[in-house]
């Protein structure tokens, strides 16, 4: 039994001393593969320095308005009874946009007619004299005081001569020649009454009335006029706030028309990025609404000030661009590009490779297979590469980023991009 156990114990021993083993093995093996993978070089990328035109853009946002509008506005107030364009539509001077019905101005209109007859009547009445009603009466007076003057002149030759034939006495002569002085008194009196019925001042009374009377039927019909409403520009309707059966006041808008080819873009350009912009600069304008088209124009004229836009201090830079289909409709965010400078068959890297480890420079491909820090000095530069002035020459190799660092003078396992 005792020989048993011991034989046991020894081979339990045994199978641990080969456990040690394979163990301290194992470790040796991973310590040799740490090691090497130490020693090797790491694997970067590089690019080479090549020639190539670059055009220095940039990038920004702006809004679309137009560069000639109007804004047709109501004078009076009124119903919209009729809407006779839409939006979009292109319309010419003079032509009607909507209708309004004013309550009560038919009536008004019919009051101040009868006013200006009424006035005109009154008017030539006057001038003719006076009432025909007043006229007739003297008129029929003064025929029958004639009458009896005619009369009594009869009577009085008859007298005369009597008393010539000592048929009459002179008493009765003085009598009939004052009976006929008498009627051309009252002859006289009427004449002199009729002339005074129309003096100067009731005429020139009864021509202002008149004048009013027209003044203010022009004024109605003014009114009447504008309950349609016209444009005074020729161009396109953008923008119809107004809408059939609306109660408009005085001044509320009823549409916006203007020339939309070409327009202008208010574009927005950081503080910063002011001094790269200049009058007759290209512009590039793209619109999220319709993928794949883009439109284009030039610079008209640089901000006098910078304002605040939300976050930043922008200025505003107004463009005019080519709209020949009209799809740029004020109001509209587009996408602006500004081509500030181009450069023509330059030396040019990616913007990837440059660093600022210790200024800025590249860590250039050496031909022993090392990498060496290196100075550049940089000019235009496009969304991916940059121009570089100084410090490589044509197919010179620089280190892309990678999640291995680098330094001078380190060797590196070259991968040509």
């Amino acid at each position: 039994m005792e020989i048993a156990v011991r034989l046991l114990r020894a081979g339990e021993s045994l199978a641990l001393k080969k456990t040690l083993v394979i163990v301290l093995v194992a470790v040796a093996i991973a310590a040799v593969v740490v090691f090497r993978r130490k020693a090797e070089a790491p694997a970067i990328v590089f690019s080479k320095v090549t020639r190539e035109t670059i055009a220095s853009t940039l990038s920004t946002n702006g809004k679309v308005e137009p560069i000639q509008f109007v804004d047709v506005r109501v004078e009076t107030s009124g119903l919209v009874r009729r809407v006779l364009v839409k939006l979009g539509d292109t319309v010419r001077v003079g032509q009607t946009i909507a209708q309004l019905s004013q309550p009560g101005l038919g009536d008004d209109l019919q009051a101040a007619e009868a006013r200006v007859a009424q006035a005109r009547v009154a008017l030539e009445t006057l001038k003719g004299g006076g009432r025909s009603s007043e006229q007739a009466e003297i008129e029929s007076e003064l025929n029958r005081l004639k009458g009896q003057r005619a009369s009594a002149q009869l009577n009085l030759d008859s007298l005369q001569r009597l008393q010539k034939a000592n048929a009459a006495t002179l008493f009765d002569v003085e009598s009939a020649r004052a009976n006929v002085k008498d009627l051309d008194v009252q002859i006289q009196g009427l004449e002199a009454r009729r002339g005074a019925i129309v003096g100067r001042g009731d005429i020139d009374a009864a021509q202002a009335r008149l004048n009013e009377a027209e003044a203010n039927l022009g004024l109605i019909k003014t009114h009447s006029g504008e309950s349609t409403i016209s444009t005074p520009l020729a161009g396109v309707v953008y923008d119809l706030p107004v809408r059939q059966g609306a109660y408009l006041r005085p001044g509320d808008a009823v549409a916006s028309v203007g020339k939309l080819d070409p327009v202008r873009v208010r574009v927005y350009v950081d503080e910063p990025e002011l001094g790269r912009v200049e009058p007759g600069e290209s512009v590039r304008i793209t619109w999220d609404a319709l993928p794949g088209r883009e439109w284009t124009g030039k610079v008209e004229r640089k901000p006098m000030e910078v304002v605040p836009l939300g976050s930043r201090q922008v200025g505003e830079v107004l463009c005019t661009i080519d709209n020949p289909g009209r799809e740029l409709t004020p109001g509209t965010n587009v996408n602006a590009f500004i081509l500030t400078k181009v450069a023509h068959d330059v030396l040019s890297i990616p913007k990837s490779t440059l660093r600022r480890d210790n200024g800025v420079g590249v860590y250039l491909l050496q031909p022993d297979n090392k990498v060496k820090w290196k100075a550049v000095m940089t000019g235009v530069s496009d969304a991916l590469r940059i121009e570089v002035t100084d410090g490589l020459t044509e197919n010179d190799q620089v280190a892309q980023p990678s999640d291995q660092p680098l330094k001078d003078g380190i060797p590196v396992r070259p991968i040509n991009q």
